[in-house]
Order: C-alpha cells, then sequence, then structure tokens
C-alpha cells in the first residue's frame, strides 16, 4: 500500500526543517556519507515506529541512502508527527505511515502496515511494534534479523519477554547507549520538556514549585532544568531509595507525591508507570496546578480518575486542557498527559539527536552484519560503537582528548604494579 499522511503538499516546508536538522546533526550526517559510497544496509528491509520528526527523518534518510530496499515509517505516538516532514520523507521515497492527531485504530493500524512490510530490521521507540510482532504478527516476527528499541519504556518490555523465553529476535537496547541516555534522557529531555510546558502555557517557571515525578535520567534532567529557571522548589517523588538518596545529595527535596500534591504549581512525571498521579492527589492540589507528562504513555497521570472528579472540562489553550473540580478549582492538563515536549513542542532538540539515532544507524549495520549470529536476547549496544559516536561528537564540536600512553596501557593491564 502506498503511503499515508496527512497532506503531500507540505513537502517543501519539511524539507527545509529537515535540512536545518541535517546542519545540527554531524554524527550522523557523517555515517551517511560514508553510508552513501560503501552501502553497508544493502538490499535491507527496514521497518521503524519512532517520532515522526525532522531529526527521525534524518535518520530515515541515511538508512535509505546506505542502501536500504525499503524503509517503512509509522509514528510512536498519535500526537507527535510533523506533517511536513512526514509529506517530505515520501517524497523522498520512503513509505510514511504517520499524521498528527491518529485515533487509537489509526495509530495500530499504522503500525500493521510496518510489521506488514516484512522488515528485515526493525526500529522501535517504546515497543508498540515489538509488542505487535509478539502477539499478532508471530510468524513474520521469526522472521526477522532483529531489532532495535530507544527508550526506556520500551526496553523494560522487550526484558520482559527475554525473561519469558517469548522474543523472537535479538534486540538492541539503543536506549543503553551512554551515548543516547546520558545526553538524550538528560539533556534532551529536560530542555525539550519545559520547552513545550511553556510553549502550551507561557508561564514563568521562576518563583514556582516544580515537583518531578521520578528521578531516572529523564526525571534529572528535569529537575536540572526546573532549577535552571529559577523554580523557586524543586520536588522530586521517587519509590527507589538510591535514586530518592541521590536526588537528595543533587540538592532537591523528597517527599511521597501525597505531600508534594498540595505544594506543586507543576507537575511532571517521568517514571514510565501508570497512575503515578491519581485521585488522592488531585483532590490535595492547588487550584491552577499544570500537569505534564514526559514519559512515552498517556498513562502516569491517570486520566479517568481526573476526569471523574470533575464536573466541566474544557480546551482553553491549543495542548491545555482545563478540568473544573466539584470544589471549584481548576486543574490544567498538557498534551492530553501525552509526551510534551513531542506534542507541544518539537522533541529533542538535533544535537542530542545526532548521537541518539548515529547509535540507531550503527544498531541496524551491527545486526545486518551479524546475522544469524546473535541469541534472542535484549543486548547493549557494543562499547566501541558508543565510544565511536562519542568521539565523532568531539571531533565535530572541535574537541580533543589525551590518549594513554604505552605505559600507562600496561600500567593498566598488569597485576604486579603496586605502591
Amino acid at each position: 500500500m502506498k503511503s499515508r499522511v496527512k497532506d503531500l503538499s507540505l513537502a517543501e516546508q519539511g524539507r527545509l526543517k529537515l535540512e536545518w536538522a541535517m546542519k545540527h546533526m554531524p554524527v550522523l550526517m557523517r555515517l551517511r556519507e560514508e553510508g552513501r559510497d560503501k552501502r553497508p544496509l544493502a538490499g535491507l528491509r527496514i521497518g521503524a515506529v519512532l517520532h515522526v520528526t525532522k531529526e527521525t527523518g534524518v535518520l530515515m534518510m541515511a538508512l535509505k541512502d546506505s542502501g536500504a530496499e525499503e524503509v517503512v515509517l509509522a509514528a510512536s505516538n498519535p500526537l507527535s508527527t510533523q506533517d511536513d516532514v512526514a509529506a517530505s520523507l515520501v517524497e523522498y521515497g520512503i513509505k510514511v505511515y504517520a499524521w498528527r492527531g491518529q485515533s487509537s485504530e489509526e495509530y495500530y493500524w499504522c503500525i500493521r502496515q510496518v510489521a506488514e512490510s516484512r522488515p528485515d530490521v526493525v526500529l522501535d521507540d517504546g515497543g508498540d511494534l515489538h509488542a505487535m510482532l509478539h502477539s499478532e504478527y508471530k510468524k513474520l516476527g521469526g522472521e526477522i534479523t532483529g531489532g532495535t528499541e530507544e527508550t526506556t519504556t520500551g526496553v523494560i518490555r522487550l526484558k520482559s519477554l527475554e525473561r519469558e523465553g517469548l522474543l523472537l529476535y535479538p534486540v538492541v537496547a539503543v536506549n543503553n547507549a551512554y551515548t543516547k541516555f546520558l545526553f538524550d534522557n538528560r539533556f534532551g529531555t529536560g530542555q525539550s520538556t519545559f520547552d513545550g510546558i511553556m510553549r502550551a502555557t507561557n508561564i514563568l517557571v521562576a518563583g514556582k514549585n516544580v515537583v518531578v515525578a521520578g528521578y531516572g535520567w529523564v526525571g534529572k534532567g528535569i529537575a536540572l532544568r526546573a532549577r535552571g529557571l529559577g523554580a523557586r522548589r524543586v520536588i522530586v517523588t521517587e519509590v527507589d531509595p538510591i535514586r530518592a538518596l541521590e536526588a537528595v545529595f543533587d540538592g532537591f527535596e523528597v517527599m511521597p507525591m501525597s505531600e508534594a500534591a498540595g505544594i506543586g504549581d507543576v507537575f511532571v512525571t517521568a517514571t514510565g508507570n501508570k497512575a503515578v498521579i491519581r485521585r488522592e492527589h488531585f483532590e490535595k492540589m492547588k487550584d491552577g496546578a499544570i500537569l505534564a507528562n514526559a514519559g512515552h504513555f498517556n498513562v502516569e497521570v491517570w486520566i479517568p480518575d481526573l476526569e471523574s472528579l470533575s464536573v466541566g472540562k474544557r480546551v482553553i489553550r491549543e495542548n491545555v486542557t482545563e478540568y473544573t473540580l466539584r470544589d471549584g478549582r481548576k486543574l490544567y492538563l498538557l498534551a492530553e498527559g501525552r509526551l510534551v515536549n513531542l506534542v507541544a513542542a518539537e522533541g529533542h532538540p538535533s544535537e542530542v539527536m545526532d548521537m541518539s539515532f548515529a547509535n540507531q544507524y550503527l544498531a541496524v549495520k551491527y545486526l545486518h552484519e551479524n546475522k544469524g549470529r546473535l541469541e534472542k536476547k535484549v543486548y547493549n549496544p557494543p562499547r566501541e560503537l558508543d565510544e565511536m559516536v562519542a568521539r565523532l561528537k568531539l571531533e565535530t564540536m572541535g574537541i580533543r582528548i589525551d590518549e594513554l600512553t604505552p605505559e600507562q596501557v600496561e600500567y593498566l593491564k598488569s597485576w604486579s604494579y603496586g605502591t
């Protein structure tokens, strides 16, 4: 079937966005140029379910230019697609099934188009494509060389499949590359989350009490940016005692959500779990509290409870839904509880996605080169590929680093040297 996007006439605008992203993604562009010459993916069929943004577009073009026979793309979120980029990618020869504002049925229909394209390698963000291949399309899943996974939520789902002995093909957890999670999750999500919050609301963060649910790498980035924007108090809620202790030592307040609920002006969830903010928390919140989610799925701010507590609901601004509670208080949910950085803004800056998608490109190449030699497991990206991305990024930034001398190499290998 041909591509399905919102409007092919938007392609020119999409080309301009892609051009802008390319200027800020030098590592991936270098891999793309090398791929054009060597064509390491010749004949490969690639299926991807990723956020259809300008940065994803550059990755899809790099894969196609490296010899891929077919590249098929669907969105990993119903509201994150940049329609002009989708149109431009179709023009470039990539099959795209994505448009902003999909219904749940349309969203999964698009993912089915990727599964039914019989890909050799699959790329996913959140695990919906992997889940579909392991439930509805087991036969097709069994024919796949391997897959990649972009985000923590998806890796958790894949690890569950591996534990149960159900994983149909090897998967590279791109999310676990140091050059992904240390930068994308922390600096990318930290900045883009507040970009989304501020575009949606135009609030001043300075002077506000910001509550961050979860202190993984995403939560760390959000807390860091909240402090940098002048938040009066930055409160972290956690269930993991080690992460909670780390937040304390990083200088943030830590308390249960039941206490933070009555203090916060802005709440941001980043846990990957469901019902993190729910009925008993909504009941304690201030009039005017803002609710945003930075986790992959729209289950962290528990909307069924918010709906049941409300007597009125209206969209007061683009990406801002006002809920009026029985006592007259108003709570404001951003982006329908979905990823606020991608729904209300443009997602991560191109500079950080440069590393994440360079890892995706190298993972696809690694799976292709090692076809039939990998077990049906979830693998971390090979250290040498991680270091390659870091070295290329430093090089494109004009930064040089030291190298070990032969004597230092020998010292680090030996057990005999002492004091």
